[in-house]
């Protein structure tokens, strides 16, 4: 593999972790996982969002679950620490699919399954 671009791969993680967004992420999730409550909620929102995007892919979606996402999605809405761990990390996804799509452009790659 080309030493440049292994270089210039760490320059970017550096700068990610840098970033204003990873900063933010960080410390809402410390705040957030501080009670186990909401990081037990947190994590099992986060296996429902994956399972139900894998049924999504495959067609068979579950009105059942999508139902039980929103309304663990809505409970965690009213923790200000669940919250804004939420919208910390959504914004940190945003900027690395953004990363994403514009090295898939310069290489000629379709990555718009990365799009949100």
């Amino acid at each position: 593999m080309d030493n440049d671009i292994l270089r210039l791969t760490e320059e970017l993680a550096e700068k990610l972790r840098q970033s204003p967004e990873y900063l933010r992420y960080i410390s809402c999730k410390e705040r957030a996982y501080a009670d186990e409550t909401t990081r037990m909620l947190l994590k099992d929102y986060a296996k429902l969002q994956y399972k139900l995007q894998a049924a999504s892919l495959s067609g068979n979606m579950s009105e059942e679950e999508l139902t039980k996402l929103q309304k663990l999605g809505e409970l965690l809405q009213l923790n200000s620490d669940a919250s804004e761990y939420l919208f910390a990390q959504y914004a940190l996804n945003s900027l690395v699919s953004e990363v994403y799509s514009k090295l898939g452009q310069a290489v000629g790659i379709d990555l718009s399954m990365f799009e949100a």
